[in-house]
């Protein structure tokens, strides 16, 4: 697997007379977890959508593909009518496949589903309705699915919402793993402590970029103890 590099060359983005990026220049590399963090409004997820062509934008995001061009997308929650009789398994072949879903699964793509889910740790639970699912397991199913086909690139917009730390730990897991097997993770993330752990590189967007690098010893730094309080000298973060 390959992922993409993307290079972000002074975008820009007004929504009527606001504000929302400006001059936001930086780049990741292929095969790499990048998290971009910042406050409650600040643009990160207007980034992302530009990013992926759904928001219009001044200046140029560039990706530079190999073969492999499939993404896969993890929102932060699933908003659906949770009385719809849709199992996992339907879920998971509408993200796959042509066939219709009232048809059921495709054979070929029934392994692939069942060693997903398996790997989010949700073994048997392909025949569940998915408005019967915790919170946390149908983000797990969130992440299952954007795995299928499979990705050159992960953008995930705060996936661990509702997971407890069972949960976590199986995401995270996959995260890294998919990195390190050359994928790229795009990850908008508000937990700094995991940012320390899993990022290789990190943005920091109020509107404008705070901080860019190095995701260890940008937190090590004077301005990120200004952004982000809870840092203190000799925490498990600032280590």
């Amino acid at each position: 697997m390959q992922g993409p590099s993307v290079e972000f060359e002074h975008v820009g983005l007004t929504l009527g007379n606001t504000r929302i990026l400006e001059n936001i220049s930086f780049s990741i590399r292929a095969g790499s977890i990048h998290c971009i963090i910042g406050a409650n409004g600040g643009g990160k997820t207007s980034l992302v959508r530009s990013m992926l062509g759904q928001m219009p934008h001044t200046g140029r995001i560039t990706m530079h593909w190999h073969e492999n061009r499939v993404i896969g997308y993890v929102p932060q929650t699933l908003d659906f009518d949770k009385t719809l009789p849709v199992t996992v398994n339907d879920f998971m072949a509408m993200t796959c496949q042509r066939r219709p879903v009232f048809l059921g699964s495709a054979r070929s793509r029934r392994g692939q589903i069942e060693d997903v889910l398996s790997r989010m740790g949700l073994e048997g639970k392909g025949k569940y309705k998915l408005g019967n699912l915790s919170g946390g397991e149908r983000q797990r199913v969130l992440f299952a699915q954007a795995l299928i086909p499979e990705p050159a690139m992960l953008v995930l917009d705060e996936p661990m919402t509702g997971l407890d730390v069972a949960g976590r730990e199986i995401l995270e897991r996959s995260i890294v793993e998919f990195a390190r097997a050359g994928g790229t993770v795009v990850w908008i993330n508000h937990d700094i402590v995991q940012v320390n752990e899993t990022a290789d590189t990190l943005t920091y967007i109020d509107r404008e970029i705070r901080l860019q690098g190095d995701a260890r010893e940008v937190l090590k730094g004077g301005v990120a103890a200004g952004l982000f309080p809870s840092l203190a000298l000799g925490s498990t973060v600032a280590s």
